[in-house]
């Protein structure tokens, strides 16, 4: 932002903090947070982020892609291609996240960006009656059910849901179970998922 005019520089600052303030509990208040910063300047990286991030929250699947593309084409040096690739299913367009999967930027991730991407791509696969071939990504590398936190219980939740969508209920109840231990942000309603199958 050292472009800007101290001004200028001073507000887009301001809305980027109630971006990061109200992303959780008011996405729509982000949002035209976000927005309201790119207004004043749109040529910087990591407010076209911040209103695709927002955009992505408040599920405008279209508005997100745009800016997250804008985003990565400005140089943003954030890990983007879990959030494009789900707009990209947000869109109706499963085929173009299963695909983003192949690029080298892909097969670059490691940890949790990994993870987030296998769990979009099993979802691509999911909304396209591939159940089987959604398994097979989710199971490789297997699943660690020691590991905990959101992307983990999300991970062990979508390795559920698809085990039980292909009728292994007893195998699905012990993903749940690992979901729910791991879900120590309350990301998920493993739980309550838990006592349906229990």
């Amino acid at each position: 932002m050292s472009t800007l005019d101290k001004s200028t520089a001073d507000t887009i600052a301001r809305h980027l903090v109630m971006v990061g303030e109200l992303l959780d509990d008011d996405p729509e208040a982000a949002l035209a947070h976000a927005q309201a910063a790119r207004t004043r300047s749109g040529r910087i990286a990591a407010i076209r982020e911040a209103v695709g991030i927002a955009a992505y929250r408040c599920g405008d699947w279209a508005q997100a892609l745009a800016e997250l593309r804008a985003a990565r084409r400005m140089g943003s040096k954030s890990t983007l291609l879990p959030l494009i690739a789900d707009c990209e299913r947000g869109v109706g367009r499963p085929e173009r996240a299963i695909e983003l999967a192949r690029s080298p930027e892909a097969e670059a991730l490691t940890g949790d960006d990994a993870d987030e991407l296998r769990i979009v791509v099993a979802g691509a696969r999911a909304d396209l009656g591939q159940l089987e071939q959604a398994l097979a990504l989710l199971s490789s590398p297997a699943p660690d059910p020691s590991k905990s936190g959101q992307t983990a219980a999300r991970l062990f939740y979508v390795y559920a849901e698809t085990l039980l969508a292909l009728g292994r209920k007893d195998e699905a109840l012990q993903w749940f179970l690992h979901s729910a231990r791991a879900d120590i942000d309350g990301v998920t309603d493993a739980e309550e998922r838990i006592g349906e199958l229990a």
